[in-house]
C-alpha cells in the first residue's frame, strides 16, 4: 500500500517520520504547496525513505489525480480543507485520516458515512492527541465499566520553561488554538448534548512535580464525536485544556483583537515556538464495575524528544495518527465508513504501539 501526507509542517513531518520508522507502506510521500516548507521537512527527514512533491490542496483536480495513486491519505493541513479532501478520497477510493480541529467540519465529514461505506473507504477524522488518543482512552473506560457516571478529559501542551505573561508557546497552528478558545464546546450531560462557552469553568488540577498546581478550562473540539458515540453509555462527559496558572485570565482579552489575522500575527510575534515542551494528560472517570463503584485515572506526561528534535506535541499528535494509518494498512481496522477514533481504534493494540514510541499512559482503576 502507498500513503500520502498532505502538509509538511510540524505535524506532517512527524507523521512521516513515524511512518518511515515503523510502517510497512511500500511508498511514503509528503507534499506541501510551499516549497521552502517542503525543503525544510526534507532536510529534517534526510535519512528517511520518503518522497516529496509540491501539491496545492486547493487545486481539486490535482488532488484527485494524486489520490488515485495512493491507498491512504493523511491531512496535516488546516481543518478547513478536510471535508473537501474527504469527499475526494471517496471518489478516488483512498482511505483518509485527518487531525481535525473543528466540530462543524467533522460533522460534515460524518455525513459522508454511506458514500464512504459503499465505496469501501475508511475515513477517521480527529486522529491526533485530543481528540484522538484521548478518545481511545474513553473507549477503554467504557469497555472496563458496566456503566459510566462521568468522564473528564484534561489535556494541555505546554512549554517546559514558561515565559510570562502567557506562559505558553506555539506548539501547533495558532489558528487552531484560537478556534479552541473561541468556539463553543460540546458537552454530554445525561443524554443531552449541550454547549458551553470556551474559556469558562476554570478549575485547579494537579500533576506530579513540578506541575502540582495547574489550571484547566473549557475549550472547543476536545470531545469531538464522543458525546454522540456514548450518549447512552456515559452520563456526563466534558473536556478542558490544561495551562499554567493565570493563562486563561491573561489570554481572554486578546480574543477581542479583530480580525483574527491580527491575533495570529500577535501570537507568532510574541510567543516562542519549537522550544522544549511537555504534554500533560489526565482522564478521570467514575462508574460501576462488578457491582461496585470504581474510579479510573489515566495519566500521561510526555516530554520533548531531544535525540530526534521532535516536540512532545508533535509526538502525541502525529504518532497516534500514524499508528491508525498503519492499522488500516495491516487490516487491524477493516470497517468502512466515517468513524470517530473511539469507534474504530482497538484499545490494546493502540496502547502497545504508543508504548513502543515511549508514550506511556499510566492507568489506575480502583
Amino acid at each position: 500500500m502507498k500513503i500520502i501526507v498532505l502538509g509538511s509542517g510540524m505535524m506532517g513531518r512527524a507523521i512521516a517520520y513515524d511512518l518511515s520508522k515503523y510502517s510497512n507502506f511500500e511508498s511514503i510521500t509528503v507534499t506541501d504547496r510551499d516549497r521552502k516548507t517542503l525543503e525544510s521537512a526534507e532536510k529534517d527527514l534526510e535519512n528517511q525513505e520518503i518522497n516529496y512533491d509540491i501539491l496545492d490542496v486547493e487545486k481539486k483536480e490535482d488532488i484527485k489525480k494524486y489520490f488515485r495513486d495512493y491507498d491512504v491519505a493523511i491531512s496535516a493541513v488546516p481543518y478547513k480543507f478536510n471535508y473537501d479532501l474527504a469527499e475526494i478520497t471517496i471518489e478516488t477510493n483512498t482511505h483518509f485520516l485527518d487531525l481535525g480541529g473543528n466540530n462543524g467540519i467533522v460533522e460534515k465529514e460524518r455525513s459522508l458515512f454511506e458514500k464512504a461505506r459503499k465505496k469501501n473507504v475508511t475515513i477517521i477524522p480527529d486522529c491526533g492527541l485530543a481528540p484522538g488518543l484521548s478518545s481511545v482512552i474513553v473507549r477503554d473506560i467504557v469497555e472496563q465499566m458496566s456503566s459510566v457516571e462521568y468522564v473528564k478529559i484534561r489535556v494541555g501542551g505546554l512549554p517546559v520553561n514558561p515565559k510570562p505573561p502567557l506562559n505558553y508557546q506555539i506548539v501547533f497552528s495558532p489558528n487552531g488554538l484560537i478556534n479552541e478558545y473561541v468556539e463553543d464546546a460540546i458537552v454530554l450531560d445525561h443524554g443531552k448534548i449541550t454547549q458551553k462557552k470556551s474559556m469558562t469553568e476554570l478549575e485547579e488540577i494537579s500533576f506530579p512535580s513540578p506541575f502540582e498546581k495547574m489550571e484547566a478550562f473549557v475549550t472547543s473540539g476536545g470531545c469531538s464525536t464522543l458525546p454522540y458515540t456514548y450518549r447512552k453509555k456515559i452520563n456526563y462527559l466534558d473536556y478542558k485544556t490544561v495551562r499554567y496558572p493565570g493563562h486563561c485570565e491573561k489570554f481572554k482579552p486578546l480574543l477581542n483583537l479583530e480580525p483574527r489575522e491580527k491575533l495570529i500575527k500577535y501570537l507568532i510575534e510574541n510567543l516562542p515556538a519549537n522550544e522544549k515542551d511537555i504534554v500533560l494528560l489526565k482522564v478521570l472517570a467514575q462508574g460501576m464495575k462488578g457491582g461496585k463503584k470504581v474510579n479510573a485515572e489515566y495519566t500521561m506526561i510526555d516530554y520533548y524528544d531531544e535525540k530526534n528534535n521532535i516536540t512532545s506535541m508533535m509526538r502525541t499528535t502525529s504518532y497516534p495518527t500514524s499508528i491508525i494509518a498503519q492499522m488500516i494498512e495491516n487490516g487491524t481496522i477493516e470497517e468502512h465508513g466515517v468513524f470517530g477514533c473511539e469507534e474504530a481504534v482497538p484499545c490494546s493494540p493502540f496502547f502497545r504501539e504508543l508504548e513502543k514510541r515511549d508514550i506511556k499512559i499510566q492507568k489506575e482503576i480502583k
